[in-house]
């Protein structure tokens, strides 16, 4: 089993885990021309970088529309001090027009307004139905049969765009309910922005 330390962003063969920004852009803009049910929870995935496993735990409880926010339960086992096991939420920030999106197609503060509806899980699928999903917006958006082809890979992706984008790994940490930053900082290894700008220089 892979330690999270030793996780990377390559494959054995040298093959990259994750979606590149161009990848991602064509994936939103398949997903953006899907049914409710679909583009939502593709949307979800995008702008959160949640597992497939958390994403099918959201409830309209767990969607602050006026705070901006989605909260996510993070599924990887902690223990606390006493060594119990321990439940831990984690809130991310995410678009004004994706919650205007996901409050129109499901009805999320109508929801909220019944304890029962509030609780019911926004898309009650499985995890290999969401694979199954994304794999096929990701062949539609004419992204690349490969290992980043994938739920992991729009994670990954997520994480990258992040570091690019000059987010701190410890806030990035957070949003993508690491246990360990040091799980994070292999985003910082990506090549950024600024690194393409000094490399240029070479090949002007």
């Amino acid at each position: 089993m892979l330690n999270m330390s030793e996780m990377s962003l390559h494959d054995s063969h040298g093959n990259r885990l994750y979606l590149n920004a161009e990848e991602r852009a064509a994936f939103l803009d398949v997903a953006r021309k899907q049914p409710a049910r679909d583009r939502t929870l593709c949307e979800t995935l995008h702008f959160t970088g949640c597992r497939p496993s958390e994403l099918i735990e959201i409830t309209p409880a767990r969607i602050d529309l006026s705070g901006g926010t989605v909260a996510l339960r993070s599924l990887k086992k902690r223990k606390d001090a006493s060594g119990a096991q321990k439940i831990v939420y984690r809130t991310v920030p995410v678009p004004p027009d994706y919650l205007d999106t996901l409050n129109t197609a499901h009805g999320i503060r109508e929801a909220q307004k019944s304890r029962k509806l509030a609780a019911a899980p926004i898309w009650p699928l499985s995890r290999v139905r969401i694979w199954q999903i994304v794999k096929r917006l990701m062949i539609e958006a004419g992204i690349t049969d490969a290992p980043h082809r994938s739920p992991k890979g729009l994670r990954h992706g997520f994480g990258i765009n992040a570091t690019v984008n000059s987010i701190p790994l410890h806030m990035l940490q957070k949003w993508m309910g690491h246990a360990q930053l040091s799980t994070t900082a292999i985003y910082a290894d990506a090549v950024g922005k600024e690194e393409q700008d000094i490399a240029s220089r070479m090949w002007g």
